[in-house]
């Protein structure tokens, strides 16, 4: 039976169509399939797995962009998250792997698709890839996320004006606002997409401790499984 999305966003369901880049569990590529393929729970319990990406984007003062998701979002909407999430595209200059061009690629797009920073304003050499994580997550019933997820830190200084079909609000944290907002997710007070919980718990807060030395962190070889059950 097909699936039917007429309940959904008109802009999120054009969306779907996307093609992604599929993966192995070591992320290599073996193929692409649409967005709405990849985000079918029925598909991920399959073993269906594609590659993403995962902005942390930091200002001249050391604060984290967050970012809430739109109500229309098919998958996590109006959970807080980390600056910009999304997945390369089956194209050429984002199926790029050499110093990680097209992870990088896309997520210039993304940002300025989701939160309208200018592509002129963010470089790929402000982009500085750290190491992946690989998770597992569902959203509802029938859609979630499986995922290898490129981590890139930006600090830089932008021009913010959010697409409203994105992004529902956005805000600058330090260390402590986030802390007392993972905590309100803790207590079901707002809700924190899954991936950006897992990052939190486990390595965000050494990284930006390190934010101006973050070459001491660059792991090119690790995929940090992070699956939930």
């Amino acid at each position: 039976m097909a699936l039917d999305t007429s309940t959904l966003d008109s802009t999120q369901v054009q969306l779907l169509a996307e093609e992604c880049i599929l993966v192995d569990e070591s992320d290599k590529v073996v193929g692409s399939d649409t967005k709405k393929n990849c985000h079918l729970n029925v598909h991920i319990e399959a073993g269906k797995l594609h590659r993403a990406f995962s902005v942390f984007l930091f200002n001249s003062e050391g604060k984290l962009l967050l970012q809430q998701r739109s109500k229309a979002k098919i998958t996590f909407p109006e959970c807080f998250t980390n600056t910009c999430c999304s997945h390369p595209l089956y194209r050429p200059e984002e199926l790029q792997e050499k110093d990680f061009i097209g992870v990088r690629n896309a997520a210039r797009r993304k940002l300025e698709q989701e939160l309208g920073i200018p592509q002129e304003e963010i470089s790929l050499d402000d982009l500085k890839f750290l190491t992946r994580i690989h998770y597992k997550a569902s959203s509802d019933p029938v859609w979630g996320e499986h995922e290898i997820d490129y981590i890139l830190f930006a600090q830089k200084d932008v021009t913010i004006v959010p697409n409203p079909n994105e992004v529902m609000s956005h805000q600058f944290v330090d260390a402590q606002e986030l802390k007392a907002l993972l905590a309100q997710g803790d207590r079901g007070e707002v809700k924190i997409t899954p991936w950006f919980k897992l990052i939190c718990e486990s390595l965000l807060f050494k990284w930006w401790d390190g934010l101006n030395c973050l070459d001491s962190f660059v792991d090119e070889k690790t995929i940090h499984r992070m699956i939930e059950p």
